[in-house]
């Protein structure tokens, strides 16, 4: 998993970072991305895609992942998913967390198929990059967990919807409860589910 940073670091980049977004799917809260300077090579937390993790791991290698690397996170709230569009505002998720560097990047490798349009840094778009990149696959794991601890304190203010639950993905439960209590002001207006809602 560390095959594309040796390589661009034997072409003289030192600062590689990985990004990579949660969120673009669900019908409530915001998308967020988080960006990842390279890890060190002692990395002791089982680092691979998000998804593949349960999540008491993840939260072990989120921790290490701040205590260990330089984090950037960045957000695009529901009202700018729903303006611009989800692809949109996940490049602006994006930025922001590239921007939130404590350091510049020298070169970015970005999860998926699309490159970050107008990225002033040279870049890379790797697809299925949480299996390719440690860098890629840190992020990963940050903008997950962050994104959960999101939808988590949002269970607190909406608990009709079961947010800690289904973290605003399109459950059957979670449509369900649409169906039954109406939209609350973190559901995204521009996107549907089965049963018209």
């Amino acid at each position: 998993m560390r095959t594309l940073e040796t390589y661009l670091k034997s072409q003289s980049f030192q600062r590689i970072v990985g990004v990579d977004e949660a969120g673009r799917g669900p019908l409530a809260g915001p998308v967020v991305a988080a960006a990842v300077q390279i890890l060190p090579e002692g990395f002791s937390s089982e680092i691979r895609d998000s998804k593949r993790l349960s999540p008491k791991k993840r939260e072990l290698a989120y921790e290490e992942i701040l205590r260990t690397c330089l984090v950037g996170v960045g957000h695009a709230s529901v009202d700018e998913i729903d303006s611009l569009n989800i692809l949109q505002a996940t490049f602006l998720a994006m930025r922001r967390a590239l921007e939130n560097l404590p350091e510049p990047p020298q070169f970015c490798l970005i999860d998926g198929q699309l490159e970050i349009p107008d990225l002033p840094w040279p870049q890379r778009a790797v697809i299925g990059g949480d299996d390719l990149s440690i860098s890629i696959a840190a992020a990963s794991i940050v903008a997950k967990v962050e994104r959960d601890r999101i939808m988590t304190a949002y269970d607190e203010v909406y608990p009709q919807y079961n947010f800690g639950q289904n973290k605003g993905y399109a459950t059957k439960e979670h449509r369900d409860r649409i169906r039954e209590h109406g939209r609350c002001p973190i559901h995204r207006g521009s996107f549907q589910c089965a049963g018209g809602l």
